[in-house]
């Protein structure tokens, strides 16, 4: 019979016992759950609600199933159905009834939002790493290759002349603010529920306070039905994730057009590519796609979370039980790119080449030639204007702006000098964007050497 079976006069249908357990999933966070029980037992304890002799022996017996559970030794089975039913149970079997105070005081529904809140603290601690090694890999990149000039872009189109190492380092701003979303959040789910009991808290004098300082947690929270009803935290750390992701994703079809025959900008290292089975000259990006597929997975993860809460009723319903299958799914999707992406852009090989000829178009130096008028003192809406009609020219007669001579650069710019044919290279193009932010060496530099400092 199970441990909540007393009012029960039958063994639960195999079926259902299948249908309804979590132990398959949720035993990932058994050791979250020894910690929370052998600081509930101390608790106890210390506000004399049972003996300090039984927390003791309940305490150790908890270290001797977690290390059974981490040799591989402990047996788990649906009958039990979660991993607090298994590690309860096994208390039980070694100390009887002393073990089975353990259970004084809390609920399933306290204790289960006690471990998630645990487990995503060490998360966030892991995850926020990853994306701090990656961003080091970006920022290393992007100072072995200061020089190089590729063509940026909007729409899709080249647009005007910037370092590699600019691009990447939007990245590495990217990375910051996951990292400190993530960091923000852990203020939401570092906030202890245990002691809110099934809804209503408890007629027994416990300390919750007592709790907070052991797991150090930074408050308690303030509303016992609340308390076992929330999962926003976990709806916002998946959020964060699914940002990460969306990252990931666009950088994923950069790498993805770089590497394609069309751009030639990048070569992947073997080792982060596959073949296709039917054409013998392929080499695919796949850790790309399959980032950027996985991305949707990750979509789909806080999609699932925020349907299963949506229509809820006050307080705990079984339902969420089905919050742990998308949360671990996103946080080991996250992970599993973090294990792969990083590297695959450690070892890219550029075609610096290829990425300047892209870049030596002299069209891409139109704006520049736009803000050398007003420089000149014509207003910026006219320039463009002269500007324009010079391109429609060029187009027109099939010349190239930086083969006009002044002559002909005069019938749409009056104003024009001989040092505006001077305006068409990427180099001196780049060089002058030295405001803040701009992809000016200078500031390229002073960016990367910032990067250094802080990671």
């Amino acid at each position: 019979m199970a441990l909540w079976g007393g009012r029960f006069s039958a063994d639960t249908n195999k079926d259902v016992a299948e249908f309804t357990e979590s132990v398959s999933f949720d035993k990932r966070l058994y050791k979250y759950d020894i910690a929370g029980s052998k600081a509930h037992a101390a608790m106890l304890a210390s506000c004399r609600i049972i003996p300090e002799k039984t927390a003791k022996a309940i305490c150790s017996e908890l270290d001797r199933i977690l290390k059974k559970i981490e040799d591989g030794s402990f047996k788990f089975t649906t009958e039990l159905e979660d991993i607090h039913m298994h590690i309860e149970s096994a208390l039980i079997k070694a100390l009887g009834d002393e073990g089975a105070r353990v259970h004084t005081a809390r609920s399933r529904n306290d204790q289960v939002c006690l471990d998630i809140r645990l487990y995503l603290r060490d998360e966030i601690k892991s995850i926020s790493s990853g994306i701090k090694a990656f961003q080091k890999t970006l920022v290393k990149k992007a100072k072995a290759n200061i020089n190089v000039i590729m063509p940026g872009f909007t729409h899709l189109q080249h647009a005007q002349p910037v370092l590699f190492a600019h691009h990447l380092l939007a990245y590495v701003e990217m990375l910051k603010r996951d990292k400190t979303r993530m960091l923000d959040c852990l203020k939401r789910i570092n906030v202890l529920p245990l002691g809110s009991g099934a809804l209503a808290g408890t007629t027994l004098p416990i300390n919750r306070e007592t709790v907070r300082k052991i797991l150090k947690f930074d408050s308690v929270s303030g509303n016992s039905m609340d308390s076992v009803a929330d999962r926003d935290f976990a709806c916002e750390f998946l959020s964060d994730l699914a940002i990460f992701a969306m990252h990931i994703s666009r950088f994923s079809e950069d790498i993805i057009l770089w590497s394609s025959q069309e751009f030639n900008f990048i070569e992947l290292s073997d080792a982060f590519c596959t073949g296709s089975s039917l054409m013998p000259q392929k080499k695919n990006p796949d850790v790309a796609e399959i980032s950027r597929g996985k991305t949707a997975r990750v979509y789909g993860d806080l999609m699932a979370l925020l349907t299963l809460c949506k229509g809820l009723p006050m307080t705990y319903n079984r339902d969420l039980q089905e919050d742990k299958e998308p949360l671990f799914d996103a946080i080991d999707t996250v992970n599993k790119i973090l294990s792969v992406f990083p590297p695959m852009i450690a070892t890219m090989e550029l075609n610096k080449k290829r990425m300047l000829e892209a870049a030596s178009d002299p069209a891409l130096m139109a704006t520049d030639l736009a803000e050398k008028l007003v420089e000149k003192g014509v207003p910026f809406r006219t320039a463009h204007h002269k500007v324009g009609s010079l391109v429609k020219w060029c187009r027109e007669n099939k010349r190239s702006l930086n083969k006009l001579n002044l002559k002909e650069m005069k019938l749409s710019i009056p104003e024009a000098s001989e040092d505006f044919l001077k305006l068409f290279s990427p180099e001196s193009s780049v060089s002058k964007r030295e405001v803040y932010g701009g992809t000016g060496p200078g500031q390229v530099k002073k960016q990367i050497e910032l990067w250094l400092k802080k990671l």
